[in-house]
Order: structure tokens, then sequence, then C-alpha cells
């Protein structure tokens, strides 16, 4: 039993790191930009290099994982983000940079797709839903944590009034004097290579998947694909994935542009505190959902989430500065809602299904994509405004949606 809980926190501790790799982007996008002299576009191209690598892997990462079992896809899965970290830290020039962020971003799928059916074997069938919720909250957390390390590691390397600070040393030592962002690589390169590591000495549990767990052939794929409901709800996914990169990714910059405020300071606190709330709102999420059904919650939050977003990208530096961790809490319910309305909206396939709706999270790459061409023609406020489609359709998502289960309220509890 001992063992098994040591287990349990080391997944979650695999959930923290995936989480810290994953959201650095909008901290660190307007010191890229500067560094390698982007326009709108080649900045968007950066999110899109991570992002793509879940629509060519999630799918894919289901048929390894089933074959090669959990612990060797682990260690694969670190070790592409060990190599994609490693090689950009030592050759930190843009099209590397690419190539690393679609790397690290096939690591991550992996990761993902992996780490749940393994959760529920090693901490109980009984308590996968406990767990499942700390692990998204640590996954906030770590979110809320990255981008306040940057900072640290930004204004240290260029403040050098550490000259007693060991880790500032060397960091100072491996990172280009004109590029200090870049160190927050080698701290990737690290964390993938010891977690890999770990991995290999490690002894996980055989997961036997479930039915509904286990990822058919390509065939499975294409039945699903002709079901309405799939294709719709697979949108939603690729809609809410799109609204939330493409705010966190630029929000460092808008803040930058039209209030003038330092990236690297700012900026990297206000996506912290993004991330940060979007914790917070998962927790109330929590609560009403045991309140009122999923739908009216969803829509609730995408509400709020529209008047939020015009107060943010057209008030003040103060509207700004606390709008867009305001977003982050409107955004919280949205996936795990969005995500639980599609699996209860089919009688079966749900391992494919989720492995399609996963395959959805590349609207992170074409949204921050789409943001930053429209940044170069009509500017950033206005390319923002794109962000309205993808809340309108998580808004009409949560009118439409016609799910065989309901989420269990205190109320139908009551009335049973």
């Amino acid at each position: 039993m001992i063992r098994k809980y040591y287990l349990v926190v080391f997944i979650f501790l695999i959930f923290f790191a995936i989480s810290f790799l994953t959201n650095i982007l909008g901290s660190i996008n307007p010191n890229v930009s500067d560094s390698f002299a982007l326009n709108g576009t080649m900045t968007g191209l950066l999110p899109f290099s991570f992002f793509i690598a879940y629509a060519l892997m999630s799918i894919p990462s289901g048929m390894i994982i089933q074959k090669y079992d959990e612990k060797k896809s682990l260690v694969f899965a670190w070790a592409l983000s060990f190599s994609g970290a490693l090689i950009f830290s030592l050759f930190p020039v843009f099209p590397v940079f690419l190539f690393s962020l679609f790397l690290i971003g096939c690591g991550m799928a992996l990761l993902q797709v992996a780490l749940y059916p393994l959760l529920r074997v090693t901490g109980g069938e009984e308590h996968f839903a406990f767990n499942s919720v700390i692990a998204q909250l640590v996954f906030g957390a770590a979110s809320f944590l990255s981008p306040f390390v940057y900072s640290y590691l930004v204004t240290h390397l260029a403040d050098q009034k550490s000259p007693g600070d060991l880790f500032i040393g060397l960091m100072s030592y491996l990172t280009p004097t004109h590029l200090p962002w870049v160190s927050i690589y080698w701290i990737f390169a690290v964390i993938s290579f010891v977690l890999m590591a770990l991995i290999l000495f490690m002894t996980f549990p055989k997961v036997v998947r479930k039915e509904d767990e286990i990822v058919g052939a390509w065939d499975t794929h294409i039945e699903l694909f002709r079901q309405k409901p799939v294709i719709l709800f697979f949108i939603g996914i690729f809609a809410y994935v799109g609204l939330e990169q493409g705010i966190s990714n630029w929000i460092s910059e808008f803040l930058r542009t039209y209030h003038g405020l330092k990236p690297e300071v700012e900026g990297a606190a206000t996506v912290g505190l993004f991330w940060g709330l979007m914790t917070v709102g998962c927790v109330l999420g929590l609560v009403l959902l045991k309140i009122m059904d999923s739908k009216i919650v969803l829509r609730i939050f995408t509400l709020a989430g529209l008047i939020v977003l015009t107060f943010t990208l057209f008030g003040s530096a103060e509207f700004a500065l606390i709008g867009f961790p305001a977003l982050g809490f409107c955004l919280s319910v949205m996936y795990a809602i969005i995500f639980s309305l599609a699996l209860n909206s089919v009688t079966k396939y749900h391992g494919s299904f989720a492995g399609i709706l996963c395959t959805a999270i590349a609207g992170g790459a074409i949204f921050s994509l789409l943001i930053g061409k429209l940044k170069d023609m009509i500017g950033l406020q206005a390319g923002m405004m794109i962000l309205y489609l993808p809340l309108a359709y998580i808004l009409s998502l949560s009118y439409w949606a016609k799910p065989i289960i309901q989420n269990a309220t205190m109320k139908k509890k009551t009335n049973t």
C-alpha cells in the first residue's frame, strides 16, 4: 500500500512537470519575438509547433502505449522532451526552437494519454475521480509557478546582482548573454532527464484497460467521425483550447503593446495569475456541478467570459491586469465539462473518442497562429477579437448538447 501511494504522488509530480513545461510560451513570447526579430505570424508559429504535435500524436499515442506498456512509453515521452529542450539550449536559433517545441509537444501528448489509466490502476479505481481532480489542481499550480520561475531567471541574469549565487552563475555560463530567457529550457532539460531516469528504475503496475479505455483501430475512428455529435464536440474541444492558448500566449505581448508593461515582470505575473485563477475556478466548478446541470455551469462561465474579454481588450491597463486572470477563472470549467459532455453523448468506443478529442487540442496551434497573422494585418487588439468565435461556439454547445448521461447533482440524488 505504501508503494501504491508513492506511485500516486510520483504521477502527480509528472503532471506538475508537464504543466510546468507546457504553459511557459505565453510568458516568453515577447522575449522570443525580440530576440529573433519575429513578426506576429512568426511568433504564432511557436505555439503552432508545440500544439500541432497533439494533432499528430494523440491517437497514435494510445496505440503505442497499448503495444509497449506505460513504463516504456513514459521513458520515451521524457526522452523526446529532454532531446527537444537540450537541442535548443545548445543551439538557440529560431528554426531549432520550432523543432524543439514540436519534440516537447510530442512527448507531452504521449504523457497525457498514458497517465490517466495509470493513475486509475495505481491509486485505485474507487479513488480515481478524486485523484483526477487533484491532478488537475497540481497541473494548475505548476502553470501558475512557471512564469515566476522564468521571471526570476531573466531578471537576475539581466541584472547580474547576485555574484555569489551559484545557480545564477551556472545559468549565466550556459546561456547566451543576449538570450537570458533560454535559461528556462536548461531547467526543462534537467527536469525531463531526472524524470526519465527515475522512471527507468521504478516498477509500475500492469494496466488492464477497461473496454471503454481501449483505443481501437483506424476503422473505429473513421466510424466515430461519421457521427455528428463526435464532429461537433471535436470542434468544441478545438474551440476551447484555441481560446485558452489564444489568450495565454498573447497576454504578455498585449500588455507590452497597449500598456507599456514589461513582459518579464508584469507580463509574467499576469500569465501566472491567469493559470492560478483557472485552478481556483476549478474548485468552485466542482461545487457548482454538485448543485446544477453541467450545461448551465458552462453557460454561466462562458457568458462571464464574453463580458470579461470585452473589458480586457478595450479597457485600461488596470482592467487588463485584472481581466486576463479573470478570464482564466471563466475558462476553468470549460474543458472538463465539454470533455465529459462529449463522452457522455456516445454509447461506445470511449477510448477512441477520447483520442479524437485530444487530437482537437491542435486548436491551440491554429488560433495562436491566426492571432499572430491578424496582428500583422490589423493589430493585436483587433486580432484577439477572433476569440469571440470560440466563446460563441462554446455558448451554443451549452444549449444543444444532449448527453445520454447527465452529471449527478444533490437535487437528483434527493429525487431518487
